[in-house]
């Protein structure tokens, strides 16, 4: 049996967030290999964290910078190690290397973080995202994490491009994953039009894209309650902060609800999703659930980005907020306008949510990746450098760490 070892960021929780929602699908299509796995993080454990022993995965935390790993995974002997977001295998992947060199390394990078991070500084100077913003230490960083891995799991088309066109990276270092959707699971059909109310948006409060198109929603809601003055925007997502709260405004219909047990009963009841998202990367997991309950959204084009290309996106893309409220309060009041956006969402899906065929070619790439990982190595002459004890700041300061903590 093929023994995989995930290092997790943190534990994931599909009811709070895309990422681990992606992260739980993952860890699913592995054990219908019949894969032996075990899910590692140095995270503190969290309230709405997964039951992973349900799942027949197991569990087990673990130290930075400490020689406690080195220990644990010379035990372990994984065949594939997989690392959640790049910090995981900075902090781990030098310890792989020397204790378990033969094992495929996979980083899923969840989303791009220097690009998210780019476009946030960009964003609060006021500008467009620029060169200089993009290739930041954190872009340094990232880059160098999937060099040193065997293949990366790229969310976004966009992404897929920029990582091959602007940086230069091999093709076949990465393998484009979006979300995987079980169209078998999903509805048929959902409430009707009439049957439906109001506005949503949701998203985890601690994800920074999120708050800020929270505080973004907050200037374009006066504008369409204006021309429906019926309407709420009902705000949901989990951990929200006191400045969240302090935003609930029962006059202006502008709720903050926070957590929802069942995200995709929220969706159904509500007639349209908002996501008026200014900056981030990846794709969005919100927009996609809207899909998959037939609710039709307004987005920008960074919202959309990555999610579609030739499909007529299922509602409205207007990064201009006077186009972005009038989408809105079109979308809100035609029926026969929303019911066409409704249609466009299970064409989207089919096209480029398909879980099983998602799920194949990944399987079939890792299967191909390990038949071949000796050149397939041999190729990756940067990441080979990378690895190289010249390069390896991160595994020293580690170790001094680790050595340090022992004569405290």
């Amino acid at each position: 049996m093929k023994k995989i070892l995930v290092i997790g960021y943190v534990w994931p929780e599909p009811g709070s967030s895309a990422a681990g929602r992606h992260m739980l699908s993952i860890l699913r299509l592995f054990k219908q290999q019949n894969w032996q796995i075990e899910f590692a993080t140095p995270a503190q454990q969290t309230e709405h964290m997964v039951a992973l022993a349900s799942e027949g995965i197991s569990s087990r935390s673990i130290e930075l910078n400490s020689d406690s790993f080195d220990r644990y995974v010379s035990e372990y002997q994984p065949d594939i190690v997989m690392f959640d977001r790049f910090m995981m295998e900075e902090q781990f992947g030098w310890r792989i290397d020397k204790h378990c060199p033969k094992a495929l390394k996979i980083l899923d990078t969840e989303d791009l973080q220097c690009l998210r991070h780019a476009r946030h500084q960009a964003v609060k100077a006021g500008r467009e995202m620029n060169q200089q913003d993009l290739f930041s230490d954190l872009a340094k960083r990232e880059i160098a994490a999937i060099l040193r891995c065997d293949l990366s799991l790229i969310i976004s088309s966009y992404e897929m491009a920029l990582l091959t066109d602007t940086f230069k990276l091999d093709a076949s270092l990465l393998h484009h994953l979006p979300f995987m959707v079980d169209l078998h699971e999903c509805p048929e059909s959902t409430m009707r039009f009439s049957a439906r109310k109001h506005f949503m948006m949701i998203g985890n409060f601690r994800h920074a894209p999120n708050w800020d198109a929270v505080l973004n929603m907050q200037k374009i809601w006066p504008l369409i309650k204006q021309q429906i003055p019926e309407a709420e925007c009902h705000i949901y997502g989990s951990y929200p902060p006191p400045k969240a709260s302090a935003l609930n405004n029962i006059k202006t219909g502008f709720l903050i609800k926070g957590w929802v047990k069942n995200a995709l009963v929220a969706f159904e009841q509500s007639r349209i999703c908002l996501a008026p998202i200014r900056f981030g990367a990846g794709i969005k997991g919100k927009l996609l659930e809207a899909m998959i309950m037939q609710t039709p959204s307004i987005t920008t084009s960074l919202g959309s980005e990555g999610m579609h290309d030739k499909e007529s996106w299922p509602g409205a893309v207007a990064d201009d907020v006077d186009a972005f409220v009038k989408e809105a309060v079109s979308l809100y009041c035609n029926e026969e306008e929303w019911l066409v956006a409704q249609n466009n969402a299970g064409a989207l899906l089919s096209a480029r949510y398909d879980g099983k065929a998602l799920g194949r070619r990944l399987i079939k790439k890792i299967a191909e990746t390990e038949k071949n990982l000796k050149p397939h190595r041999l190729n990756n002459f940067t990441g080979s450098m990378l690895k190289h004890h010249s390069m390896a700041s991160t595994r020293y300061m580690s170790q001094w760490i680790a050595e340090k903590n022992k004569h405290q």
